[in-house]
């Protein structure tokens, strides 16, 4: 588990470093923001305490736990969820495919090992069609019938 979160701050401070991909004067850079998990992490340098001429670095980590999730995110009578794990290295992985150049060849790669493996959702993805089967009565006799739960995310324009 030590390595894990090492491994988070040392690509934490990369990501830093190099790619500054939000800048926000109250909250300062964007380091992980899932929805999917309901976590947001930033860091940003504030003066120093003990010496004013030096800053350090202040990170600030933002889990909002959703009480209403449920075990199966589709299907809505399944028991509430009562665990959540969030995993820091889970959460800085990058899994979207980059362009590097090797060997003066381009090739697409993603930063991050593991991305194949399914995560776990807190949340509904708003653009992601859910579906359940539910049983509906109709004239004595119940059928079985697929429906959505995410209504405007299943329609096709």
């Amino acid at each position: 588990m030590r390595n894990h979160l090492l491994f988070c701050g040392l690509l934490a401070i990369f990501v830093q470093a190099v790619l500054v991909t939000a800048q926000d004067k109250d909250e300062g850079t964007v380091l992980v923001d899932n929805k999917c998990k309901c976590v947001r992490v930033t860091s940003r340098s504030i003066p120093s305490t003990e010496d004013p001429s030096e800053d350090i670095l202040e990170q600030n980590i933002r889990i909002i736990v959703p009480l209403g999730s449920r075990e199966n995110i589709s299907d809505p009578t399944s028991p509430v969820r009562t665990q959540f794990v969030y995993n820091m290295a889970d959460l800085c992985k990058k899994c979207d495919p980059a362009e590097v150049e090797l060997d003066n060849q381009m090739v697409t790669a993603t930063q991050s090992n593991g991305c194949d493996e399914e995560d776990t959702c807190y949340t509904y993805d708003r653009n992601k069609c859910y579906t359940n089967v539910v049983p509906l009565t109709y004239a004595g006799k119940t059928y079985m019938v697929r429906t959505s739960l995410t209504p405007d995310s299943c329609y096709t324009d």
